[in-house]
C-alpha cells in the first residue's frame, strides 16, 4: 500500500475543495471523512464515538483495524446494511460500496478527508505514514460561516475525552465548559473552537515540519500555484490536465457560494471575503479580540 494522504485542518476551512482537487491526478481514492460520527452509512461502519475522536497509542487498539480497513478500501458493507432503508442511507451506501470495489481493483493512494481527524493526525502519521496537509481558515472567516450554517457547538464530545483534554486542550476547558452550560452564542462557540483547533495545528506546526501547512486564503488567491506545490510536495503528477480541472474548480465564473452542501466548483478568490457581508461589526469586534492571541501565529497582519 502506497502512503496515504490525510487532507485536515478546521472544518469549514477548505478541506473537501482541497481534497477532490488532489484527486485530479487519478492516483488517490477520495475518502470523505471517515471519522465523522454522523456519516451513516459510512467507512468507519458507526463505530466513531466522538466528534473531533483523539487517537493515541493507549485506546487505538478500538481502532487500529478499522483504519486498516478504511486503508485497503474494505467497505463495511455489511455493518451498514441496517442504515440503508432511508433514501439518504441507500444514496451514501450504493456509490461508496461501488467505490470501494473501484478502488480496490485500481489500487490508488488513499486520500482521507476529514477535518474530524485532526486530534488523531499525529498518530496516523506515526502509524501509518501518513502524509498530512493542514488547513487554515481566518477565524472572521471560520465563524461567519459556522454563523451562515447555525452549526451550534457545545464542546461535550471534547470534554469526555481526557487525553484530549489532558494532551491538547487543556487551556481551553472552561472555555468549553461555559460553552456546554449553555452560554454566549454561535459566535462565541466559533471563537472558542477556532483557537482550539489552531492552538492544536499551532503544535502541529513545531513537532511536524515535513507536515503540509496551508492558508486558505492563500491557495485561493493564487490555486494553481498552491495546488501545483502540493501536488509536487505528495508526490502526485501534475499535468495540463489537473491544471485545467483547478482551473474550472476555482474560476471567476463559479458562484462565491453555493446551497449544495460539499460543492466544490466556486469562485475561490471571492469566497475569501464573504464573512465581510455577513458578519457586523459588533461581531467581527468581538471575533478579533477573542482570537487575537491565536490569530497572529498564523495571520499577523
Amino acid at each position: 500500500m502506497e502512503r496515504p494522504i490525510l487532507v485536515t485542518g478546521s472544518h469549514r476551512s477548505g478541506t473537501t475543495w482541497t481534497g477532490r482537487m488532489l484527486t485530479l491526478s487519478g492516483e488517490t481514492g477520495y475518502l470523505h471523512e471517515p471519522f465523522n460520527p454522523r456519516r451513516v452509512p459510512g467507512w468507519s461502519g458507526h463505530r466513531i464515538p466522538y466528534w473531533f475522536l483523539y487517537v493515541t497509542e493507549d485506546n487505538e487498539r478500538y481502532y487500529l483495524e478499522l483504519v486498516r480497513d478504511l486503508l485497503r478500501f474494505r467497505y463495511p458493507a455489511v455493518a451498514n446494511l441496517r442504515h440503508v432503508l432511508s433514501p439518504r442511507g441507500a444514496a451514501l451506501y450504493g456509490p461508496d460500496l461501488l467505490r470501494s470495489v473501484r478502488y480496490r481493483v485500481r489500487g490508488p493512494r488513499p486520500l482521507l478527508k476529514d477535518p474530524i481527524a485532526l486530534f488523531s493526525a499525529e498518530w496516523l502519521a506515526d502509524r501509518f505514514d501518513a502524509q498530512v496537509v493542514v488547513m487554515i481558515r481566518h477565524p472572521a472567516a471560520f465563524v461567519s460561516s459556522i454563523k451562515k450554517l447555525g452549526w451550534h457547538f457545545r464542546f461535550r464530545s471534547w470534554l469526555a475525552q481526557e487525553a484530549l483534554l489532558r494532551d491538547k486542550l487543556g487551556p481551553f476547558r472552561d472555555a468549553m465548559h461555559r460553552c456546554w452550560a449553555g452560554e454566549g452564542d454561535v459566535i462565541d462557540q466559533g471563537i472558542v473552537m477556532w483557537n482550539a483547533m489552531h492552538h492544536v495545528i499551532d503544535g502541529y506546526r513545531e513537532r511536524r515540519p515535513d507536515w503540509a501547512f496551508v492558508r486558505h486564503e492563500d491557495l485561493a488567491a493564487a490555486p494553481i500555484e498552491g495546488f501545483r506545490e502540493l501536488y509536487l510536495h505528495l508526490g502526485l503528477s501534475w499535468d495540463a490536465k489537473v491544471g485545467a480541472g483547478i482551473v474550472e474548480h476555482s474560476a471567476a465564473g463559479n458562484p462565491a457560494e453555493t446551497r449544495r452542501h460539499g460543492a466544490v466548483k466556486r469562485d475561490s478568490a471571492a469566497q475569501v471575503d464573504l464573512w465581510k457581508t455577513r458578519l457586523d461589526e459588533e461581531e467581527v469586534r468581538r471575533i478579533e479580540e477573542g482570537t487575537a492571541e491565536i490569530a497572529a501565529r498564523f495571520y499577523p497582519a
